[in-house]
């Protein structure tokens, strides 16, 4: 939370620039690309990184599927779970949200420059309207990040929830390739006491494809994705005993 604060504090100056010019290209999606909005989101996320001294390595970038749209399903550890992927993902994508952390300064800018989508979590219409939306958009092509844990533990030290087998509808639904996405440290950076130089790892592991998971119920999916996103947790606890 120090954190937070204190890259808060020391972007002040950059506010009156960038979050209108944040919110001008939000608004007229029309005049601007959807690369030249998420590129806007990724200058303001590098900003983020060099105030905090947050460093983000990345894996496994060529597990991502090449053509079409897919859905990545990472485990949830704070505030900069979606801001790690997308410095570490190139190529445009989106991403769904509880409706009520949505609208804060900055954060709202952020959805509405890639379009995201803001689900309330207590209204089971509203969410199912947001899975249909999301469906068929990835089907259209776009890239998504749906965190199926749903919500997140403050300094949670790299341990793993419960997936949510309901998260998985939109990619089965979309018949889209589901990609892992294993997050490490990532709580260091905004949710926990941390305050020095931290690095956050992002790994893209590989895809689950509609043939492979076709014949499987979303619980089962679920356990899949946890399973591989827990290897490689496992395998980082690990190499840091030795």
């Amino acid at each position: 939370m120090l954190r937070f604060l204190y890259v808060i504090f020391m972007n002040l100056f950059r506010a009156p620039y960038m979050i209108p010019k944040m919110r001008y290209q939000a608004n007229h999606p029309e005049k601007y690309s959807e690369l030249k909005r998420y590129n806007l989101v990724r200058h303001a996320i590098t900003l983020m990184k060099r105030s905090g001294r947050i460093h983000t390595r990345s894996y496994g970038e060529e597990n991502l599927p090449e053509e079409a749209g897919y859905v990545m399903y990472p485990n949830h550890q704070g505030k900069y779970d979606a801001l790690g992927i997308m410095i570490s993902h190139k190529e445009p994508c989106s991403f769904v949200m509880d409706k009520k952390k949505s609208h804060t300064l900055l954060v709202s800018e952020i959805v509405d420059l890639v379009q995201g989508k803001r689900m309330d979590i207590h209204d089971v219409r509203q969410a199912m309207t947001v899975i249909n939306e999301v469906s068929h958009e990835v089907k259209g092509g776009r890239k998504y990040i749906v965190f199926p844990e749903g919500g997140y533990e403050f300094n949670n030290k790299n341990i793993l929830g419960d997936f949510k087998p309901g998260s998985f509808k939109c990619a089965v639904k979309a018949k889209a390739p589901i990609v892992p996405v294993a997050l490490i440290d990532s709580y260091k950076v905004f949710n926990s006491f941390s305050f020095g130089k931290v690095t956050t790892q992002v790994h893209f592991l590989k895809p689950l494809y509609y043939e492979e998971y076709k014949g499987l119920k979303t619980v089962d999916i679920a356990e899949i994705v946890k399973q591989r996103i827990s290897e490689v947790m496992a395998q980082y606890s690990f190499t840091k005993l030795l």
